[in-house]
């Protein structure tokens, strides 16, 4: 294989790439989010500069995603940060669990979704809409919601899922110094909401080594959604280099 042909290749392995380029777009995706008020001092500890903290506000979010084009089935589960950067409030996203290597290939190397393997699941229990995410064979987060219980304005649901993302990339070289330092921002495309709903609402985290998301405790409840959507993921674009500042 000739050198040009190799710079033009997305990913490894050559021959057999992890990912298809994009664009990706996903129909019928469905979210369960529950944004909670946690403690301020523990959001301060994990939120990068240049970013702030005002409300100390985290969504717990689980995603159901049945058609991904080049991705396929999954879920995804995790935890997104209410935070502010120049002066607006922007999502930052602390972790993300989910059950599909192409996706966790994509998201850690074309951009810089902080996803790891996990074991999420969305779907109804009787009258209660049900998230839970498993990490290894051990429980770290169940929740629950009123199926249907109330519509949610169109707008206001557009208005949770399409803020302004930001994401931290961390990539050493090969001395293990630091190669890449940076954080990106990306913002949902080509959103359409099919349905959009909310009602009670409970959230527990479990205490796990390796899927911290209970250091982020449960205080308040603030919100709860049950969203279905068609949308477009865009690339990521460079917003703060750490390595030249």
């Amino acid at each position: 294989m000739l050198s040009n042909d190799v710079l033009r290749s997305t990913t490894t392995p050559l021959g057999g790439p992890a990912y298809p380029q994009g664009p990706y777009r996903f129909v019928s995706r469905e979210y369960l989010n529950i944004t909670y008020r946690t403690d301020p001092e523990a959001l301060r500890a994990i939120v990068p500069e240049p970013l702030e903290v005002a409300d100390p506000l985290v969504r717990f979010e689980v995603i159901r995603m049945p058609d991904s084009s080049g991705l396929g089935d999954y879920t995804e589960s995790g935890q997104v940060l209410r935070v502010r950067h120049e002066g607006r409030d922007v999502d930052y996203i602390h972790s993300m669990y989910l059950d599909n290597g192409p996706a966790i290939s994509l998201g850690r190397e074309g951009s810089a979704y902080p996803k790891k393997l996990g074991r999420p699941r969305l779907f109804t229990d009787s009258d209660t809409l049900v998230g839970t995410l498993d990490y290894g064979s051990l429980r770290v987060a169940t929740a629950t919601m009123g199926f249907k219980h109330a519509p949610m304005d169109p707008e206001e649901a557009r208005a949770e899922i399409a803020v302004p993302t930001l994401m931290l990339k961390l990539m050493p070289g090969y001395d293990g110094t630091p190669r890449i330092a940076e954080l990106v921002q990306t913002q949902i495309e080509d959103l359409t909401i099919r349905g959009a709903w909310t009602g009670p609402a409970r959230l527990e985290l479990f205490a796990h080594a390796m899927a911290p998301l209970a250091d982020l405790p449960v205080r308040e409840i603030v919100s709860a959604s049950h969203i279905l959507t068609d949308l477009t993921l865009p690339r990521a674009e460079l917003v703060h280099d750490y390595l030249a500042a």
